[in-house]
């Protein structure tokens, strides 16, 4: 009965945990400021520390969740409507590097050395500091780069180049499993599907491990296993 016991307020936790993600948004992923960390955190401990109680039940752990997932919905509440509490709840954007100089009064006040700059400018593929005319460490920890004219890369629009529609690649197979949305969407069946394959050798979507469309191109972009 205790494993059984365990075994159900386990599940109801995830659930809980995973619908509750759900009503709060991506945002709550994507974007983890201080308190995101905190309040992920504490769910964690509710939940956690509930399923080795034998004195909390299924009823408990619900309202736990559930009094705190109404506490971070509140204050995601409050910051959307009043500005004046954002910076106290998810803190404000620091600019670290301003017209190509460091900010070492920003860099300390946000606990960050120079080491952690590189590398958080090598995420975004800026491997010298002398390439960056602007950079903002956002709350969530990430750093916005805006590199000096010479270093960016030039547009059509640099070249005096007439602008191109842009398609969107379409992923058709994946793990040797067509995805069948996808072909609806790009007016295709599943007999265009087998010719494309055959083109190329393949005889059938279990022997390819990714297939992608590009509109404009005759032939689909195969990767077999």
């Amino acid at each position: 009965m205790e494993y059984l016991q365990i075994t159900v307020e386990t599940l109801f936790g995830f659930l809980a945990l995973f619908i509750l993600t759900k009503v709060l948004g991506k945002t709550q992923i994507t974007q983890i400021t201080a308190f995101d960390f905190i309040a992920a955190l504490v769910l964690g401990e509710l939940v956690g520390n509930a399923l080795y109680d034998k004195e909390v039940g299924v009823v408990d752990i619900g309202f736990a969740v559930i009094l705190w997932g109404v506490l971070i919905y509140v204050t995601e509440i409050i910051t959307e409507k009043y500005k004046s509490t954002r910076g106290l709840l998810e803190g404000r954007p620091s600019l670290i590097i301003y017209k190509g100089d460091i900010d070492r009064k920003q860099l300390k006040k946000s606990k960050l050395d120079i080491n952690q700059l590189q590398h958080l400018l090598r995420a975004k593929d800026v491997f010298s500091v002398q390439e960056v005319q602007y950079a903002v460490l956002e709350t969530d920890g990430t750093v916005s780069v805006l590199k000096a004219s010479q270093y960016q890369s030039v547009t059509r629009g640099d070249m005096n180049l007439s602008p191109q529609a842009v398609p969107l690649p379409r992923t058709l197979i994946s793990d040797g499993e067509v995805i069948w949305d996808s072909l609806e969407e790009i007016g295709q069946n599943e007999a265009w599907l087998k010719r494309q394959l055959q083109s190329q050798n393949f005889n059938s979507p279990e022997d390819v491990l990714f297939a992608e469309y590009k509109e404009g191109e005759p032939k689909l972009f195969l990767i077999g296993f």
